[in-house]
């Protein structure tokens, strides 16, 4: 039997990160989740509370974080994905991604602990490349509404690189494509959750631009999954973590008001400005090197997400 790491989860409470700290927990490790609840919510880890193996402490990483036990890992997920969310306070999701990752790198180095960042494919902006390879560059506004997160999260990427070349950290980069499933804020702003809420509501299904643009979903399950075996992994360079397929979003608006039986009407506004008109990972390397790849087909995903926003009153 392997023996019980400590690893800190950032972003614990949230979305992705609640899903990691029971996956983690299920590994027989010992979980210290940090969340300043921005985004997080206090019920995603409720039920972890009564486990002896699960600690929880309220704090934002922007400030020092001090930890006096020995960490094994830390999986640093600490900043807001949503546009709505990371567009509220632009300058606080810069620090996250500046400050908050210098402080998480601190404590790597002090503890010698292995540090797993999660970027994003955002990195790639509205890319010329097409489907986007890790070496791709990108193609980011540096001055538009989103580049608090877009440019936030090469900086971290830079910060990672520059931390494992002049203080030998070790570190692992995770290129998270669009990711859907069970925990999604109803609020957050993201196309499969404004969706599914719209439909079950019978509100109009809101489709900016002409619905023709793309993405590419993978399920939270096969995302957490990716995860780990990217943080067991010996890769040090950034990896595509996403689901090749790739949808038109009118299609999905259809599939979704199809799959909630709902009355709503489709209807198109103007697309945000800077808004990605096509996104598909290439996972060549995650394929190669991690033997992943995602397991869920989108209706499956989708039919689960569903049950779970049916659960909640909205």
């Amino acid at each position: 039997m392997s023996k019980m790491k400590t690893i800190i989860v950032t972003g614990g409470a949230g979305f992705i990160g609640s899903h990691l700290c029971e996956f983690l927990l299920k590994k027989r490790n010992r979980i210290i989740c940090v969340d300043n609840f921005f985004t997080g919510i206090k019920d995603n880890i409720n039920h972890l509370l009564t486990n002896r193996n699960f600690h929880l402490i309220e704090h934002d990483i922007i400030d020092p974080l001090f930890i006096n036990e020995k960490i094994n890992e830390i999986y640093n997920l600490a900043c807001p994905a949503s546009p709505i969310h990371y567009q509220f306070n632009a300058i606080r999701t810069i620090k996250a991604n500046t400050l908050g990752v210098i402080n998480m790198l601190g404590m790597a180095k002090k503890h010698k602990a292995r540090i797993l960042q999660a970027s994003t494919s955002e990195i790639y902006g509205d890319p010329l490349e097409h489907p986007q390879e890790e070496t791709y560059w990108g193609n980011v506004n540096c001055f538009g509404e989103r580049s608090c997160y877009d440019e936030g999260k090469r900086v971290a990427e830079s910060l990672f690189y520059a931390y494992h070349k002049h203080n030998k950290v070790d570190i692992r980069i995770a290129r998270i494509f669009n990711t859907y499933g069970e925990k999604m804020l109803l609020d957050d702003g993201r196309v499969i959750s404004n969706f599914i809420v719209q439909s079950l509501k019978n509100n109009d299904i809101t489709v900016y631009g002409d619905g023709k643009q793309t993405r590419s979903f993978c399920y939270m399950v096969d995302m957490v999954e990716g995860l780990y075996k990217l943080m067991e992994s010996n890769l040090q360079i950034p990896v595509n973590l996403g689901n090749p397929k790739e949808f038109k979003i009118i299609d999905l608006a259809k599939k979704i008001k199809n799959m909630t039986k709902s009355k709503s009407k489709i209807i198109f506004k103007e697309l945000p400005k800077d808004d990605p008109i096509r996104r598909r990972p290439d996972i060549s390397i995650a394929k190669k090197k991690l033997k992943w790849q995602p397991k869920t087909e989108l209706n499956a995903g989708l039919a689960k997400t569903i049950a779970y926003f049916k659960n909640i009153k909205f």
